[in-house]
């Protein structure tokens, strides 16, 4: 899973809990707030205090899971695809496809953003497929972390 742009540490923790109930391998990237890692060049206070916002919803998953952070989310999606992944963004689009008819291949990475805005047209233009969690109600969308969950489940059991 990729997590682009998201500013809600609560929402990253809740992320990486779900991607490691599912063994889901996760990549931070933009200006995603992300917890301790090794050689961290953030400032000890923006540490300290991005780190215990994220595990209050994580329970400590960023400690027993595989986790990445980059800048680039272009070359992280790059990388992915030349490693044999379907890079799939879950947003609205009109050529999106629904959840529930997405056939997952093997390898997929499902990248997730801006809770309001989106994700950017560069990005939806460098992904394989758009999938779309079909809504029922009167709301037009879920909660990021709970749209993440809902599709990396998809994905991990409808093979």
């Amino acid at each position: 899973m990729i997590i682009h742009n998201i500013r809600s540490c609560h929402n990253v923790g809740s992320m990486l809990r779900t991607a490691d109930a599912l063994a889901a391998e996760v990549y931070m990237t933009g200006y995603t707030p992300y917890p301790k890692s090794k050689n961290d060049k953030r400032l000890p206070h923006l540490i300290a205090k991005t780190t215990r916002q994220i595990e209050k919803t994580s329970l400590g998953a960023e400690k027993s899971m595989s986790w990445h952070q980059s800048d680039s989310v272009k070359t992280i999606i790059k990388d992915l695809t030349n490693n044999g992944f379907e890079v799939v963004a879950l947003e609205q689009a009109n050529n999106s496809i629904g959840l529930p008819d997405y056939q997952p291949g093997r390898k997929v990475a499902i990248i997730v953003g801006r809770e309001r805005e989106g994700l950017e047209i560069s990005i939806l233009k460098q992904v394989d497929k758009i999938i779309e969690i079909p809504m029922l109600g009167a709301k037009e969308s879920l909660n990021v972390a709970n749209a993440a969950a809902i599709a990396l489940y998809h994905c991990r059991f409808h093979k």
